[in-house]
């Protein structure tokens, strides 16, 4: 089996990530609705990073905050590497979405992390035209976007597969995954691997796929998944899963990574006291331990002061009692969605459609 983790100096794109900071309006974030680290307990939390607003943030900010540091590489089966740390989108408002991941390419995020059902591609697609006009390299970015359940047949998926890269504005994405376990699994991945062996989408991967689900996928394709983007944070660990997504040679990625704020993550009596050892905040404090895990994290934010310090976790480690401790505040259960739950499967279903109602 590949070693996943590999520690590399990111020092080759910080001009770059300057030029293109500088290049970037840091218009005010008063107003923007709450995101999944944008919770209300969050915002009455000061950050322990005492961090500057984005209004007093410029080029020398960026600079400064990006000069020695450092990002950890994930491995996936095929050698393809990716960021272990990206930036996520999943309910940023359209109108919102180019202007945040302009602001976090700024900051040093390289992985971005879109879905057909977010509804936002095409203003993804327009922030990173910004970023590769301001000087930066496709080869650079990771970007990760996800087929649709409604689009799951071959033929329809072939078709949207064409339409995610249209929007982004591509010739190829970094990453492909399924995003949900329903309807024509098999006929969907079938497309996603014609685009895979077309050079088309460098890495393919599933979401939400239960360790049962996992294993009969694995078993019963020519090509096997490369990562598994499952609900994982500190109050539902799955460390049954990433046993089984590991034996198979699967990446674990985590969505709500910071439980949407739910059951008081940010303001948690562990996860404060053991932030307060290293001067880190509770988020950054799960970052770590989900980075340690060797779990793939891509938090959301509205905000640029929070986007600069959720990518401040690479200048510390958690210790061996620390993360027992963050073991101890499992719940075992699902804050969102349980995907053996028939009503789950209906919601899915009619999601794009209560959307577009």
């Amino acid at each position: 089996m590949q070693e996943h983790k590999e520690l590399l100096e990111r020092r080759e794109f910080l001009k770059t990530s300057a030029k293109f900071g500088a290049a970037v309006s840091l218009a005010s974030l008063s107003g923007f609705a709450l995101s999944a680290c944008d919770s209300k307990e969050d915002l009455k939390t000061d950050s322990t990073q005492n961090l500057q607003s984005t209004e007093k943030a410029g080029k020398s900010q960026i600079q400064n905050h990006l000069q020695g540091d450092t990002m950890e590489f994930i491995t996936l089966n095929n050698g393809v590497k990716m960021p272990i740390l990206g930036y996520g989108v999943y309910q940023i408002d359209p109108k919102e979405t180019q202007r945040c991941v302009e602001d976090a390419i700024s900051v040093g995020y390289r992985s971005i992390d879109t879905a057909q059902a977010y509804f936002n591609e095409a203003e993804v697609g327009a922030a990173i035209k910004t970023a590769l006009q301001g000087g930066l390299k496709r080869e650079e970015l990771f970007i990760t976007t996800k087929l649709w359940i409604d689009n799951y047949p071959e033929e329809k998926a072939l078709k949207a597969c064409e339409e995610s890269l249209r929007k982004l504005g591509l010739e190829y994405v970094d990453l492909m995954l399924l995003h949900q376990p329903y309807n024509d699994t098999y006929g969907a991945w079938r497309a996603l691997s014609r685009f895979y062996k077309e050079g088309r989408f460098k890495a393919i991967g599933v979401s939400n796929f239960y360790p049962d689900r996992i294993m009969d996928f694995y078993l019963n394709n020519e090509i096997k998944p490369m990562i598994n983007q499952i609900e994982l944070h500190p109050f539902y660990q799955k460390q049954a899963e990433q046993k089984v997504n590991t034996e198979l040679d699967i990446v674990t990625q985590s969505w709500a990574s910071f439980a949407e704020g739910k059951n008081g993550l940010f303001t948690n009596e562990i996860l404060r006291n053991i932030g307060e050892k290293y001067n880190k905040s509770a988020a950054q404090v799960v970052l770590r331990w989900l980075i340690q895990r060797q779990i793939v994290v891509i938090p959301k934010t509205t905000r640029k002061e929070r986007m600069i310090e959720n990518f401040n976790v690479f200048d510390f480690s958690l210790s061996g009692e620390d993360m027992q401790k963050i073991a101890t505040i499992d719940t075992g259960k699902t804050l969102f969605l349980d995907h053996h739950d028939p009503q789950s499967a209906k919601f899915l279903f009619d999601y794009t459609k209560i959307h577009k109602a």
